[in-house]
């Protein structure tokens, strides 16, 4: 068996494009399993010199790095399926679960850990182009954990390390910046179509102020990157706002004053308000967590 060969239970997303770049950063991937053939033998036209097995066993018979990238409720399934032996490295790529749902490949002398990319994988192509310059997420056992570090470092990515217990509060960060961000975006373009504005239109509209605002934090970061009406301390355009939801889109009162409310602490932070207006916005803000029915004109 060569020294740190690959395999990959799991021809996903995450799996064929993590696949893909580590054969270009070097690493041999030299197996490749999954329910779905088709799946599979794309991930192995990517990469040089792959095997294509039905069962997964013959993966972890075939290489000593065995990447575990199946949807994360089958990850114990697979780990625990798997005759394992003291040679292996067992990773899974979940962003939420921590490395003890690797345990049987533990108990059986395996090394394990979790190797999970701070990115979003819509396709498999948009994958391979958005990985490098990202972020692993990285939980394992030492030497596996500086062997993951190497593997990030090879395909231009960079990494942190978390504790046991990190996983699941990691990933709702990640889950409130990348999912959330989303639902957020049709929010706004659904409140244009109030206005005859189609979401593609809308979409045009709002993308430019989006990429502003990404390139605001990359370059100028918390808090000074805050602008809008909390920043400026702006009470009565916030009270429009609040005014306009409550007559046309109630049911995002609530979610409009709870942003509003952790947006406070970042004028706050940026020196642009004190404590007195931030006060004030805070106690506006409030009202859009009660019935506003009788008050909302007043």
């Amino acid at each position: 068996m060569n020294k740190q060969t690959i395999g990959f239970i799991g021809a996903g997303k995450v799996g064929t494009a993590l696949a893909t770049m580590l054969s270009k950063g070097s690493y041999p991937v030299i197996a490749v399993a999954d329910t779905n053939r088709g799946a599979a033998e794309n991930l192995a036209a990517l990469v040089s010199d792959c095997q294509i097995f039905v069962d997964a066993r013959k993966v972890a018979d075939t290489a000593e790095y065995v990447f575990i990238t199946t949807p994360d409720d089958f990850i114990a399934e697979v780990a625990s399926s798997i005759s394992w032996g003291s040679h292996h490295k067992v990773i899974h790529c979940s962003g939420a679960a921590s490395i003890d749902i690797l345990e049987p490949p533990k108990r059986s002398g395996a090394m394990v850990g979790s190797f999970h990319p701070c990115q979003a994988f819509a396709s498999v192509e948009q994958a391979i182009e958005n990985l490098p310059g990202s972020t692993f997420a990285i939980e394992a056992q030492t030497p596996l954990l500086e062997a993951l570090k190497e593997m990030a470092s090879s395909i231009r990515c960079e990494w942190i390390v978390l504790k046991p217990g990190d996983k699941a509060l990691y990933h709702a960060a990640a889950v409130f910046v990348s999912n959330y961000a989303v639902a957020l975006f049709k929010v706004a373009t659904d409140l244009f179509q109030h206005f005859d504005i189609s979401t593609p239109q809308a979409t045009k509209v709002l993308l430019p102020l989006i990429q502003g605002n990404i390139n605001n934090v990359k370059n100028i970061g918390l808090p000074h990157c805050l602008t809008g009406p909390i920043s400026r301390g702006d009470a009565g355009t916030i009270q429009k706002h609040i005014s306009a939801l409550h007559e046309r889109e109630p049911s995002l009162l609530k979610l409009y004053g709870e942003l509003g409310l952790q947006t406070i602490p970042i004028a706050l932070a940026k020196g642009t308000i004190d404590k007195k207006r931030g006060k004030m916005l805070q106690a506006l803000l409030h009202t859009t967590t009660r019935d506003r029915s009788t008050d909302i004109h007043r």
